[in-house]
């Protein structure tokens, strides 16, 4: 007896994930929830990739996963770095604030 929920659960949490880590990127001016909600989108996309390997029996979404993980670690650091750095020049973590660090 499977007591896994249906596939189009999974599919629709994954898509209200990506929706509020969109509108988070798209509305918030802060750097550190932008950089929270991009991470948002990478794991709901992260959610689908898994949802989908175990429903069809095939370990490749699951690689993919370890690869985005790499990637979204690797954006928070390099984002991040760039934060302090605005922070050190601005007193802010505003975005709007980047083109001070042109000088």
């Amino acid at each position: 007896m499977n007591s896994l929920p249906p596939l189009e659960h999974y599919i629709w949490l994954s898509a209200l994930l990506f929706c509020i880590g969109v509108a988070g990127v798209l509305i918030k001016r802060n750097g550190i929830i932008l950089i929270m909600c991009i991470e948002l989108m990478l794991n709901s996309i992260n959610l689908l990739l898994v949802a989908f390997s175990s429903y069809f029996q095939d370990s490749a979404g699951q690689l993919f996963v370890f690869f985005i993980m790499v990637v979204a670690a690797a954006e928070v650091a390099v984002g991040l770095s760039i934060l302090v750095m605005l922070y050190r020049n601005s007193k802010s973590i505003d975005i709007s604030l980047f083109n001070k660090l042109k000088n």
